[in-house]
């Protein structure tokens, strides 16, 4: 097996974690990120640039013989030329582009069958408030939402002032029991694994994941609903690489796609220490077309997100570690962010314990105990 040059547009915590995995196969590993101090500005061979600059990008992919993605907001076309030129480009640009919008997203699941919730395109403030009827809602940008910027609840008309004057959406708000993610990965040869549910917590603000559960508590029958739901997003994508499928359970026992996310995605960090592959292994199998790997959970685990405390920002501090490190069964994984600020992702702690109760105990305190200050 020849030593294989991989690129990677954007240099965050999920490139990090990629390379960790990578090593093991020998992956020579490119990153190109605009900041000079992203987290794998020092693994690799790195170059601080803009990702959506056509040149950049194209200067940037000359050089490796597959390209990844680690973030949605990249230069397609530039991954488009590429393509022609011979690199492999996975996932595909004409997939990238599809997820860039939400308005596209939408569409692709009405046409294909994909059960979501019901929604109306919209291109300005005045367009959602004229829309009344339609509320309570949730109003997303099309392009360029993430972590939960771009999205703004609409419950009655006195919301209607925080609508985004731009193109965009209107969802109807959905009455679910629980909120889930499947990890799905397909290689160039067609063949699909899909990763045990798992059920996220979000921080009732921020919509950011705060906590998240494997195996997610719910039927088998619901399951199997979610793991043949994103089976079949990734097919009808024709998408080579890992896909993240974030879906609600509503109370009629329903399953709906939220959104998706064609990179390793946070809902899957767990992976590393509770399945026999972990999500970046396997996307890493996936785009270089290699077999899958067992996607099996080995032992319930949990996974609690490290956020900037609030009214903190500067050098970054982490208290409680010496509490955490103690403990058995606690996985800490920091980012190797130097600066902290407000709910900022500077790193996640991943918790295993084959007892649920000591599980939720240990998520508890690790959430009370390790945290990013100044």
């Amino acid at each position: 097996m020849k030593q294989i040059k991989l690129g990677v547009l954007g240099g965050g915590q999920l490139g990090r974690m990629l390379v960790q995995s990578g090593l093991d196969f020998n992956v020579d590993f490119y990153f190109l990120d605009p900041d000079p101090e992203a987290p794998c500005a020092r693994l690799g061979r790195f170059s601080a640039g803009k990702l959506t600059d056509y040149d950049t990008v194209m200067k940037f992919g000359t050089q490796c013989d597959v390209i990844t993605i680690e973030i949605e907001n990249v230069n397609t076309v530039a991954l488009k030329e590429l393509a022609q030129q011979g690199k492999q480009v996975y996932p595909q640009p004409e997939v990238i582009e599809l997820i860039q919008d939400k308005r596209l997203q939408k569409k692709f699941y009405i046409e294909r069958g994909i059960p979501t919730a019901e929604f109306l395109l919209t291109e300005n403030a005045g367009d959602v408030q004229g829309h009344k009827s339609f509320l309570p809602a949730v109003n997303k940008l099309g392009r360029e939402g993430y972590d939960g910027r771009g999205v703004q609840v609409i419950k009655t008309e006195a919301d209607l002032d925080k609508a985004f004057d731009a193109p965009g959406l209107l969802e109807k708000l959905v009455d679910f029991e629980k909120e889930i993610s499947v990890i799905v990965a397909r290689n160039a040869k067609g063949e699909v694994k899909v990763f045990p549910v798992t059920e996220m917590v979000f921080h009732p603000e921020h919509n950011l994941v705060e906590f998240l559960f494997a195996p997610a508590d719910i039927s088998e029958s619901i399951a199997d609903q979610a793991r043949q739901t994103a089976e079949k997003v990734i097919t009808e994508l024709g998408m080579v690489g890992i896909l993240a499928v974030e879906m609600f359970v509503t109370r009629n026992g329903e399953i709906l796609v939220n959104e998706v996310a064609p990179r390793p995605h946070n809902s899957g960090h767990h992976t590393i220490e509770a399945n026999v592959t972990s999500q970046y292994e396997q996307h890493l199998r996936a785009i270089l077309n290699w077999p899958l790997g067992d996607t099996t959970l080995l032992t319930p685990s949990a996974m609690v997100n490290i956020l900037g405390e609030a009214g903190h920002s500067g050098p970054a501090q982490f208290e409680g570690f010496e509490e955490l490190v103690r403990e058995p069964g606690i996985h800490i994984h920091l980012y190797g962010k130097a600066q902290t600020k407000p709910f900022r992702k500077m790193g996640h702690v991943t918790i295993v314990d084959t007892d649920m109760d000591q599980l939720k105990k240990k998520a508890t305190f690790v959430k009370h105990t390790f945290k990013a200050k100044t």
